[in-house]
């Protein structure tokens, strides 16, 4: 669960710290007060794109700190360890967010730092926010077999990963293919100019590395007489009267009188010595070095050929002799296919029919598998309306297959495949017994599409394991008894997970276990929003404000009085009988 969120300088906020508890919480306050803020905050935390925008007018910086507590069981610390964060089951999991007035952003999880993928990732295990907008999703049909695929994960998702992977593959193939027929007259005309490269290139002969070592040696042939007469001219001087003869000389009056004074001549000696041989071992590598100095005008002219000619290849294949021999082996193969282009396509018709049959069978293993959630999670929804006051609803999964001229042969007809199979999936609805099934984005109220996705959540919530599930403002559109229904559900989904609900209705305020209210406040002259966890008094005088408005008189206080007493009641009576 949530433990704490700590929240500075973010919009009108400059400074809050908010414990959380276990169970049901509701946030309430006066439109405009800043309920939202604190659902961006989580938001940020999980992953969402900030920007400048949010931060406090006048500040640098916006940080936002999340502490949950989770148990060791659930599958984010298996996250961290494969992402190389450090996590302990036996402590708390703590998510750091900043963000500059220049919209740069800094994640840290447990202090690392952690780029915004790898946030999102680990937020997507511990948050689950419903917006307002989500309510769309239910209509609009291209998203209901993502919801249904979601659903259904357990059985669904192996499934779907092989035919993801043999779809892809027969997509490669399928495009080798479809290149391969597309290519006509200029793919002929392609084919004799790789011939003539491939001669070309062939005939060179070419070496790795070639072109350098060919440089260096015309340099050194092309300076042959000057560095004859340099080094021959160096061999002089070293080994005449002037270099190893002195020195032998010198070291000779040393020995003379080296008894003399052993301390001091001796070391001396001895480094003469050693110069001596060094200066010996060099002379004697300068006459070598002299005698291999070749003077070749007929090897410096077939050099200058050489590379001319590997110069000319350059300028039409590559910078070096390295990448016109990789250009000479992509051409052979280039040329390869086009020689041998019907048996190329032959090769790939039957590896792609081969691949299809593969594919058809297990976008219809997908199928079925689809077909078996979806009527379990019709089923399911059903069951969870009727605690929200559309009993009489009926719901239907209904997939069906897109018909495609051009697409492949399924039980008669030719059906379009893609990558998420052969599926398309849309809910139906019937609110009225009698009435038929229609589509859902067709008939379906505001409240309706409010209780509808509550169901889904509340579903969804036992199959996710996230710990924090947030709805903002999710009784929109209802009243009166279907809010009292939402609340209730609510309630009881806060005993599998932590919820937070945003609401203005004293119906869904009254059953939570603990009740914040946001509201806003000037502080010399500047406004801020201050989040204040209510007291049993602070609860009776808020469910009074929304019930009544501006005004709270008597009447309102004794009536948010006995909300909270009989929605305390029916709380007991839900634990008494296990719910």
């Amino acid at each position: 669960m949530l433990v704490t969120l700590s929240i500075r300088n973010l919009a009108v906020v400059e400074a809050v710290d908010v414990h959380f508890f276990p169970g049901f919480h509701v946030l309430t306050g006066e439109t405009g007060a800043g309920k939202s803020i604190i659902i961006d905050a989580l938001g940020l935390v999980a992953g969402g794109r900030g920007s400048g925008d949010l931060i406090r007018y006048g500040c640098d910086k916006s940080e936002i700190e999340a502490l949950f507590d989770l148990s060791a069981e659930h599958p984010v610390w298996d996250t961290l360890e494969r992402l190389g964060i450090e996590g302990n089951p036996e402590e708390h999991l703590l998510i750091r967010r900043e963000l500059t007035s220049q919209g740069k952003s800094t994640s840290r999880i447990n202090g690392q730092l952690v780029n915004l993928t790898m946030l999102r990732e680990i937020g997507e295990q511990l948050i689950n926010i419903h917006g307002q907008h989500e309510h769309q999703n239910l209509l609009r049909s291209d998203r209901h077999l993502s919801l249904l695929d979601t659903y259904g994960d357990q059985l669904i998702s192996p499934i779907k990963r092989k035919y993801q992977d043999q779809y892809s593959q027969f997509i490669k193939v399928e495009k080798e293919l479809s290149d391969l027929l597309e290519s006509s007259q200029k793919a002929y005309q392609m084919l004799d100019m790789y011939r003539f490269q491939l001669e070309e290139i062939a005939a060179a002969e070419l070496k790795a590395g070639e072109d350098e070592w060919l440089s260096e040696e015309r340099l050194k042939l092309s300076h042959s007489e000057k560095m004859m007469d340099s080094v021959g001219s160096a061999y002089e001087l070293l080994y005449g009267t002037q270099g190893l003869e002195a020195v032998s000389r010198a070291l000779s009056r040393i020995d003379d009188v080296s008894s003399y004074d052993e301390k001091g001549l001796k070391p001396l000696a001895e480094q003469l010595q050693s110069a001596y041989y060094q200066l010996e071992d060099a002379v004697f590598q300068l006459r070598d070095y002299r005698d291999q100095i070749e003077f070749n005008p007929d090897r410096l002219d077939e050099i200058e050929q050489r590379l001319n000619m590997i110069s000319g290849l350059r300028r039409k294949y590559g910078d070096n002799v390295e990448q016109i021999l990789e250009y000479y082996k992509r051409i052979q193969q280039e040329t390869d296919l086009l020689e041998n282009k019907d048996e190329h396509i032959e090769a790939l018709r039957s590896r792609r029919d081969k691949l299809l049959g593969s594919l058809m069978e297990l976008a219809k293993e997908l199928s079925e598998a689809r077909k078996q959630c979806a009527s379990n999670l019709a089923r399911q929804v059903e069951q969870e309306l009727k605690d929200l006051q559309m009993e009489r609803t009926s719901l239907e999964v209904r997939l069906n297959q897109q018909d495609d001229p051009n697409g492949y042969e399924h039980e008669g007809r030719r059906v379009r495949l893609g990558k998420q199979g052969m599926d398309t999936a849309e809910f139906l609805i019937s609110p009225n017994p009698g009435e038929p099934l229609r589509p859902l984005a067709k008939i379906a109220s505001g409240g309706e599409l409010s209780r509808i996705m509550l169901a889904m959540k509340s579903i969804f919530a036992r199959h996710d394991e996230i710990p924090v599930l947030i709805f903002d403002e999710v009784d929109t559109g209802v009243s009166g008894r279907a809010a009292q229904s939402i609340a209730e559900k609510l309630y009881i989904l806060a005993k599998t997970c932590q919820v937070f609900s945003i609401t203005h209705l004293p119906q869904v305020a009254c059953m939570a276990d603990h009740q914040y209210l946001i509201e806003k406040k000037l502080d010399d002259g500047r406004t801020m929003t201050q989040v204040e966890s209510l007291s049993d008094e602070g609860r009776v005088k808020e469910l009074a404000r929304m019930l009544g408005g501006v005004e709270i008189t008597e009447k309102t206080l004794h009536h948010a009085q006995e909300m909270l007493n009989l929605a305390e009641a029916q709380k007991a009576s839900r634990k008494a009988s296990g719910q």
